[in-house]
């Protein structure tokens, strides 16, 4: 599981350098604060699978009170992520344009949306 969320890590890393456009200078002050950024990101990634193995762990025995925690965990885990997006924006901005900023933080959205539409797929209602 670890090589895969390696090779995942870095296909991510060639998408974004393939559509950053970053020139040699930019890049050598981009990559260490995107590392940083990566590093935290997962820190939330861990916190959304244990959270998707609680809930699958609750899944056929849901209680009000237990939906009730993992929805609490969703939210907490949400306001943290676009806390770290807003944190990290100004270190963003101090190595490349406001442009290319933007541009990183649409193509993080977009491969989010992708995982989220996945996740949506695989994660069954509470019934």
């Amino acid at each position: 599981m670890k090589i895969v969320a390696e090779k995942i890590r870095a296909d991510k890393k060639l998408l974004v350098a393939s559509n950053m456009g970053l020139t040699e200078a930019e890049g050598a002050k981009f990559w260490p604060v995107y590392d940083a950024y990566q590093a935290d990101l997962q820190k939330l990634t861990q916190r959304t699978v244990t959270l998707i193995k609680d809930y699958a762990a609750s899944y056929k025995a849901m209680t009000d009170d237990v939906a009730g925690k993992l929805l609490n965990d969703m939210v907490a885990i949400e306001k943290d992520r676009a806390a770290l997006m807003a944190s990290y924006q100004p270190k963003f901005a101090a190595t490349i344009p406001m442009t290319k900023v933007a541009r990183y933080y649409q193509i993080e959205n977009k491969v989010r949306a992708v995982i989220q539409y996945e996740l949506a797929d695989a994660i069954p209602l509470i019934h």
